[in-house]
């Protein structure tokens, strides 16, 4: 489980073994599955995509909200993800569009945190409980798969 925060693991390393810490690089990309659908079958993923391009507002190129087809999250919708080139990919689920300015927040904490490993106490409750997956940096791979020190 991701519940600990990235100071409160174990910090008995090899100089050299881990990327120096970092913010990610790149954009930070919002994607929200426009094809989600309620349990009753009522489309809900366009009005999740509107309102976190609400939420996220004009933050510049450092933020992409995007629209997917699907995340093959279907028991969960709406869906979401957020990504970078070389950070973390936090997927969540269960979310409605008044849970953007969640998604927002998260943005904001992700963009300044290494990897964009945004500790779990930081994370909105909304977030918590959807927690989907999250999803080490490709460019990463430590022998132990241990989350960066």
């Amino acid at each position: 489980m991701d519940r600990n925060d990235v100071d409160q693991q174990d910090t008995d390393s090899r100089p050299g073994e881990y990327l120096p810490p970092t913010a990610p690089g790149g954009p930070v990309v919002v994607s929200v599955c426009v094809t989600c659908k309620t349990p009753e079958g009522v489309l809900a993923g366009p009005a999740m995509f509107d309102a976190i391009r609400i939420a996220t507002g004009k933050r510049d190129a450092a933020v992409q909200v995007r629209r997917v087809q699907c995340l093959s999250v279907c028991k969960r919708p709406t869906t979401v993800a957020v990504s970078s080139s070389d950070g973390y990919t936090f997927v969540f689920g269960d979310l409605e569009p008044e849970g953007a300015g969640a998604v927002a927040s998260f943005v904001d904490s992700y963009r300044k945190s290494t990897y964009g490993l945004v500790p779990w106490r930081e994370r909105a409750e909304i977030l918590r409980k959807g927690m989907v997956a999250r999803l080490p940096p490709v460019r990463w791979s430590p022998e132990d798969g241990s989350a960066p020190k």
